[in-house]
């Protein structure tokens, strides 16, 4: 598992094996049923303290740099907390080139319909794609207060944002290439293309094809209406920002459990970089399950002792807290002996643990 932790599987049963899908592929994410990814993902679904963080319509995307090989992990999160996907990009290329990709081809049963992002890459081209593919693009905005507001309807009256919604949207445009558009939504949901080879071609370095600008109708009425709610609503963008702060906190805790060769990644190919970082986003998802596990039973001991815990207090704790879990050191699993049924650990008793420090 390279830089993440050693492991110890002698007295534990064999594990299925997976394999990545090779130089071919942009992301190491096995479909099958044996994947790490979807056991952990699939596996966190029951526990009932997920459901206070989010229903798993809400996602974000964002970039783990590591300089010294000049790749960039994409990594995908859920409102729940558990990372579903990620992807190898190399060299400088853009994070949004591949957005789409680790939403459309991800390998669990997490559906988000939503994606937060940080502002780079809030294109008119993104937005439009996200919006034919049914899909909600919520980046976070650094400054869009010169941004042009689009109509469809001219003579439509938006009172206050009538001088700022000057923008025309080409309706002409859209239905002249509608068959075109369902072509390229259903090839882009079939996987027959995939957005980070098709988006260059649309864009045409600075002259859109007759698809692109017809992407771009759309997705300038997307943003238009993504702006108007942006700044109407204070809760909506707290919520852009609470997911995109989660996703910096799970990146703290990849930066700590991903320690050795001083944190950068030392394979010098493609397949073994992405099964290092397929390691750590295993062991990232089993800290995630490892404390939402705890912090529902600590619950329902408190409840059972006649503690008052709201739902509202439970959403703001986070499974990703790490100053309890051991980085170094040497671990064995043993399944039989921690397996289904065989309970949880105890837990400590706050005040006996005070007593002890005032008797040192």
């Amino acid at each position: 598992m390279g830089n993440c932790l050693t492991v110890d599987t002698r007295t534990s049963p064999a594990a299925p094996a997976t394999s990545c899908s090779g130089s071919s592929r942009t992301t190491c994410a096995p479909r099958h049923s044996g994947s790490p990814t979807r056991s952990w993902s699939t596996t966190r679904r029951p526990c009932p303290s997920s459901g206070h963080w989010g229903g798993g319509e809400l996602a974000s995307a964002d970039g783990l740099r590591f300089a010294a090989r000049g790749i960039t992990l994409y990594n995908y999160l859920s409102d729940q907390y558990s990372g579903f996907n990620h992807i190898v990009i190399p060299g400088t290329r853009r994070d949004s080139l591949y957005l789409l990709d680790g939403i459309l081809d991800q390998p669990t049963s997490l559906n988000p319909t939503e994606i937060a992002t940080d502002t780079a890459g809030a294109s008119e081209m993104i937005f439009g794609l996200f919006r034919i593919l049914g899909y909600q693009f919520s980046p976070r905005l650094a400054d869009a207060r010169h941004t042009l507001l689009y109509r469809a309807d001219p003579a439509a009256d938006y009172g206050p944002l009538n001088p700022l919604t000057t923008g025309r949207i080409r309706k002409r445009t859209i239905i002249e290439n509608w068959d075109d558009l369902l072509c390229l939504a259903g090839s882009l949901r079939e996987g027959t293309v995939r957005a980070s080879q098709i988006l260059p071609v649309l864009a045409g370095q600075g002259r859109p094809s007759p698809l692109g600008r017809t992407v771009m109708q759309i997705g300038r009425l997307d943003r238009s209406a993504f702006l108007a709610r942006y700044y109407h609503s204070e809760l909506f963008r707290r919520k852009i920002n609470t997911q995109l702060n989660r996703q910096e906190s799970r990146h703290e805790l990849a930066r700590r459990i991903f320690y050795g060769q001083k944190g950068e990644l030392r394979q010098k190919y493609k397949e073994g970089q992405e099964d290092q970082l397929s390691a750590l986003g295993l062991v990232l998802n089993a800290c995630v399950l490892w404390n939402s596990v705890y912090i529902q039973e600590a619950v329902n001991q408190l409840r059972a002792e006649g503690h008052h815990i709201s739902d509202a207090d439970l959403a703001r704790l986070s499974p990703l807290g790490h100053d309890h879990i051991r980085i170094l050191g040497r671990y064995l699993f043993n399944i039989r002996a921690s397996g289904p049924g065989q309970g949880l650990r105890p837990f400590r008793d706050p005040d006996a643990i005070k007593d002890d420090e005032d008797e040192d």
